[in-house]
């Protein structure tokens, strides 16, 4: 079952990318508290996700700011040693907090995990966007497969 509005998000592994190494947290360390702007993405390094999606996150960082947002963080299906790689190749990095989502626990446990497996990617995330606060989800995008709309910075700033 997909999370929905109201929901809070769940407790599961993660990892962040940080400029030290890998750092394993738990999903609510960095969902939990305060304001957060969330954007899932399929693939680190692929076509839409690096050409728009974590670009657009990345120069509409103030004005998220500017609308109450607390941090801004990208998931992806991918390891952290990629998501650090793919943050710094993207100007991203003290920007957007990068979170890997390895093993898709976290993705699974929002019911958003996608069936990439005919394209040799595995299980990957849906694109999609939130707004959550204090661990609690207050906002939901998730994009019909191939579309980019509503998961974008413009889309989600519009909608604060």
């Amino acid at each position: 079952m997909t999370i929905a509005i109201g929901d809070r998000i769940p407790s599961t592994k993660v990892t962040l990318a940080t400029p030290e190494g890998p750092k394993p947290v738990d999903s609510l360390d960095v969902l939990g508290k305060g304001k957060v702007a969330l954007f899932a993405v399929p693939g680190a390094f692929t076509p839409t996700c690096s050409a728009k999606h974590l670009p657009g996150f990345v120069e509409k960082a103030k004005e998220l700011k500017a609308k109450g947002v607390d941090k801004i963080v990208c998931l992806s299906v991918n390891d952290a040693f990629v998501m650090k790689a793919w943050g710094d190749a993207q100007n991203a990095t003290g920007v957007v907090e990068m979170l890997a989502d390895g093993n898709g626990d976290l993705t699974r446990a929002l019911g958003l995990i996608l069936d990439a497996r005919g394209f040799g990617m595995g299980e990957r995330s849906q694109r999609f966007s939130a707004i959550i606060e204090d661990g609690v989800v207050k906002q939901l995008n998730v994009e019909e497969p191939g579309a980019f709309e509503v998961s974008s910075a413009e889309y989600l700033i519009s909608h604060l």
